[in-house]
């Protein structure tokens, strides 16, 4: 049976980052989401971009965002995670270094660099200890009571966890995209956007395209074949496919090389680009 690697247009959910980078370009949904999320006041969302794409920084790896917003002192990446993978924390801490020499290259000092969340918003649990919600800052291990102060947040939601949630609110929220059921306004909007973009000729058209190029690679990149699992133009495949911002999990099953294998090509390609 021919296995299939992208959903059909019909089957795409809120939970589906393409579909999820769609909805969040509403600035009011988007705004609403983040004040959701972190209980604060979003003042204006100054831009939005769905799946921003940061690669003229390094040659190592690209980086693709769900969604990158910014108030007037605060910029927000905020991404929907359906698997569960492991490389999660590290992620977090790259995507950190993408966003502060994004904003370092327009000219900011070290000072000026804007307060920053980190938000992944995960179907399963990243840690497995049936929490709702895990928020990290940098603490001082000597001492818990002093932080950093480096205005860095990461914040992790856990879905399946949505009954652990005090917040009614949230609690409906990320039942909404753990089983795709809403319950309240908001939801019952988000559940309205979804259908509406579904139907919209011009996101089809796009969402069929971005399908069929990134088909296409990965496609290629598994013709160019391998033999005992790592021949040398597969090897080549998935440097190119890390540099555009493809997962690792996703070349690891298209170009049928194993996990490990395209961590260790992606930590090579950082190493050399370091030097």
């Amino acid at each position: 049976m021919k296995q299939q690697f992208f959903k059909k247009v019909d089957e795409l959910t809120f939970s589906d980052d393409y579909m999820f980078g769609e909805i969040m370009k509403d600035q009011d949904i988007c705004a609403h989401v983040i004040e959701l999320l972190l209980k604060i006041k979003v003042r204006k969302i100054e831009y939005s971009e769905r799946q921003k794409v940061f690669k003229e920084f390094y040659d190592s790896k690209g980086v693709r965002f769900d969604v990158y917003v910014m108030d007037s002192d605060r910029v927000f990446d905020i991404e929907i995670q359906c698997r569960t993978v492991s490389d999660l924390p590290k992620r977090t801490r790259y995507y950190q270094s993408m966003i502060d020499m994004d904003n370092l290259l327009k000219g900011e000092t070290y000072d000026s660099l804007p307060e920053s969340f980190i938000i992944f918003i995960c179907k399963k649990d990243p840690f497995t200890l049936n929490l709702p919600q895990y928020t990290f800052q940098n603490r001082c291990i000597e001492d818990n009571s002093l932080f950093l102060n480096d205005k860095s947040t990461k914040v992790f939601y856990n879905a399946s966890c949505y009954d652990g949630t005090e917040d009614r609110e949230l609690r409906t929220f990320l039942k909404f995209v753990a089983e795709n059921q809403a319950e309240d306004d908001f939801t019952r909007r988000l559940e309205n956007h979804v259908l509406e973009t579904i139907r919209s000729e011009t996101f089809r058209r796009e969402y069929m395209e971005m399908t069929l190029r990134e088909h296409d690679l990965l496609y290629w990149g598994k013709q160019e074949g391998i033999e005992e699992g790592a021949s040398q133009k597969a090897i080549e495949s998935a440097e190119n496919f890390l540099r555009e911002g493809i997962p690792m999990e996703t070349i690891s099953r298209c170009i049928e090389l194993p996990l490990e294998k395209v961590q260790e090509i992606a930590e090579r390609i950082k190493i050399k680009t370091e030097r």
